[in-house]
This record gives structure tokens, C-alpha cells and sequence, in this order.
């Protein structure tokens, strides 16, 4: 292929040169003959060759840029065209994507726009929801309270009384009236309006025996009776150990019976004086300063303290080195805490 492009370039220089040499030699003669021997010798050789290199290079130039191109599209054309056709479908799946994706964006925003629509109307709702909320929170709560009220009122006049054993007739009206009577020394049988069992499953044989729930007609009774039971605590009738209590609705009665503890504590307290209350309020005298508690727990620690100031005016601490006294002291605190804090104070002094 070298030798045929090089053939085909000398037949063009020559092709090209043939004409050129004839213009010169012609233009030559022509002037030779015009302007006779005198004006030829002065006309300029170098300029006309200079002249004749620049416009072969420049047709030398041409044709080998017209022979390369030719030659790498002969060569490359077969192989560029894959690669022409890939790019080509990949172009018009990338324009596919583009218009499926342009459409997704424009549902996806659409879709956006309708939730922020309607967000903004769920904020609406859920703020007057709430407020709705809050205010019937409020009517509930004071609604439960009511029916508490109401609740205790009607069982105002009851008693419970545990203790009496599982058997036919044992809760009647008037099985029950005979019992207080012979149980409390009474000089009549009280009336009744009402006598039953409370309502839980029947006990097996050796189990417990369900509480009996009374209803007293007059109030003066039923105070009379509960003030009779507490100096009595507990009461023989038979072989029975009777024990008569308020009849409280449950809630009333998880809150009393959260001061068992504390009010077992005042128990050993001397000269401290309590009552429990209705619904459930602790009252407790010590010394003649009296407070009321609702909470059991800061009843509890309101004890303590009174706890640890009886021990130390128990105790006596005359002729004792302080280590010593302190010692003695810490053996007997019982609010939680303080006998380390006295521990630390032990070390500090030695």
C-alpha cells in the first residue's frame, strides 16, 4: 500500500510540475521576446523558485492529509461502526429514562403537593383534637372523682364483717343483726337493709370465707358499731373471731391501706397520736405540733425523723467521748442514710 501511494504522489508532482514548467518557460520566452535581451538579464531566479517550493508544499500537504484520512477511515470505519451504533442506542435509552423520569418527577411532585395539603389540614385537626382531649381529660377526671363521691356516700351507712364462716343463712338479714347484737353487746339488734357475701367465687372447703356487706338503716348505728369494734379489736362470738370494718370502694381503700406501715411505726412512738382520715388522709400529733399527710411515703419519712428524735432523747450520753457517743448513736438511727453520714462523721473526728 506504501508503494502505491507513493507512486500515485510522484505522478501527481509531476502531473503538477509539468504545467508549472511550461508557464515558466512560456512566460520566459514571452518576456524574452517583449522585452529582448536587455530585461531579461534582470528578472530574479530565487524569487521564482521560493515562489514554486511554497506551492508544492502546499499541494505536497494536501494530498498526504487527503491519503492519511483515507487510509484510518478504511482502516477504522469497520470497527467504529459497533461502537457508533452502541452509542447511539444508549443516547436514545438515556432520552427514554429522561422522559420516564421526568414523568415520575412530575407525579412524585404533584403527590407532595397534595400531602403538604393535607398535612396542613391533619395539624388543623390534630391541634383542635387536642385541645378537645385535654378538655374532656378534664370532665373525666372530674367525673371519677363525682362517682367516688357518690360511691362512698352510698356506702356510707355499710360495714364489713370478716370472719363469720361459709353456710346457708349465715348472711341474712337477720342472722347478721343477732350476730352484732351478741358480738357487740347491744342492747337491740340493729336494722338492716341489706346482708350479703361479697361478690367473689365461693371459697372450697378450708379456704377463707368471703367478707359479709351490710347496710345499716341508721347512720347512728353504724358509727356506734365501728366505734364498738375498734375498742373491741377483735371479737368472740362462739367459735368465731369476728372483725368489723368501714366498707370503703376499692380506690379509698388502697390508698388507706398504703399507711399500714406508718401507722404501725406510731405504734412504738410514745406520745404520738393519728387517725386515718376520710377518704385517706393521715393526721398525725406529736408534741403538740400536728400535720396531715395524703402521700404514704412522705408520711413514712416524716416518722422516721420523729423516730430518730425519740431514740435520742432516750439515750443517755453522759461521760462518754464523743467517738463513743456517736458510736451508740449510730447503732440505733433508723432513717435510711443517716447512719452512714455518721460513719463519715466518726472519721472526720479521729
Amino acid at each position: 500500500m506504501a508503494g502505491k501511494s507513493t507512486i500515485k504522489t510522484r505522478n501527481t508532482i509531476q502531473t503538477q510540475l509539468k504545467p508549472s514548467l511550461q508557464a515558466v518557460s512560456s512566460g520566459e520566452q514571452l518576456a524574452a521576446s517583449e522585452s529582448g535581451p536587455a530585461q531579461a538579464t534582470e528578472g530574479n531566479p530565487a524569487t521564482d523558485i521560493t515562489a514554486l517550493k511554497l506551492e508544492l508544499l502546499t499541494s505536497l500537504k494536501d494530498d498526504i492529509a487527503g491519503i492519511i484520512k483515507k487510509e484510518f477511515q478504511d482502516a477504522l470505519g469497520p470497527a467504529l461502526s459497533p461502537i457508533r451504533a452502541d452509542l447511539q442506542a444508549v443516547q436514545a435509552q438515556l432520552a427514554a429514562n429522561k422522559v420516564a423520569t421526568d414523568a415520575t418527577l412530575a407525579t412524585l411532585t404533584s403527590t407532595v403537593g397534595d400531602m403538604e395539603t393535607v398535612l396542613t389540614e391533619c395539624t388543623g385537626d390534630i391541634t383542635s383534637m387536642k385541645d378537645t382531649i385535654e378538655h374532656l381529660t378534664a370532665t373525666v377526671t372530674k367525673l371519677e372523682k363525682k362517682c367516688e363521691d357518690l360511691e362512698s356516700r352510698s356506702r356510707r351507712n355499710n360495714i364489713r364483717i370478716i370472719g363469720v364462716p361459709e353456710g346457708p343463712d349465715t348472711s341474712s338479714i337477720a342472722a347478721v343483726a343477732s350476730l352484732l347484737k351478741k358480738a357487740l353487746a347491744l342492747e337491740n339488734e340493729p336494722r338492716l337493709d341489706l346482708s350479703h357475701r361479697t361478690l367473689q367465687p365461693k371459697p372450697k372447703p378450708g379456704e377463707r370465707p368471703r367478707a359479709i356487706v351490710c347496710k345499716l338503716h341508721y347512720y347512728s348505728d353504724c358509727v356506734d358499731i365501728l366505734r364498738r369494734a375498734r375498742e373491741r379489736k377483735q371479737m368472740k362470738v362462739g367459735d368465731m373471731a369476728l372483725s368489723i370494718f368501714p366498707d370503703h370502694t376499692a380506690s379509698v381503700a388502697r390508698a388507706r391501706a398504703a399507711f399500714n406501715d406508718v401507722r404501725r411505726q406510731l405504734r412504738g412512738i410514745e406520745g404520738a397520736r393519728y387517725g386515718l382520715l376520710h377518704p385517706a388522709r393521715l393526721r398525725i400529733t406529736y408534741k403538740g405540733v400536728e400535720k396531715e399527710f395524703t402521700s404514704a411515703d412522705v408520711a413514712r419519712g416524716y416518722v422516721q425523723t420523729l423516730s430518730s428524735g425519740c431514740v435520742v432523747d432516750e439515750m443517755d450520753f453522759s461521760g462518754m467521748e464523743l467517738d463513743e457517743a456517736l458510736r451508740k448513736f449510730q447503732a440505733h438511727i433508723r432513717v435510711q442514710g443517716e447512719a452512714q453520714k455518721v460513719e463519715r462523721l466518726i472519721e472526720a473526728f479521729r
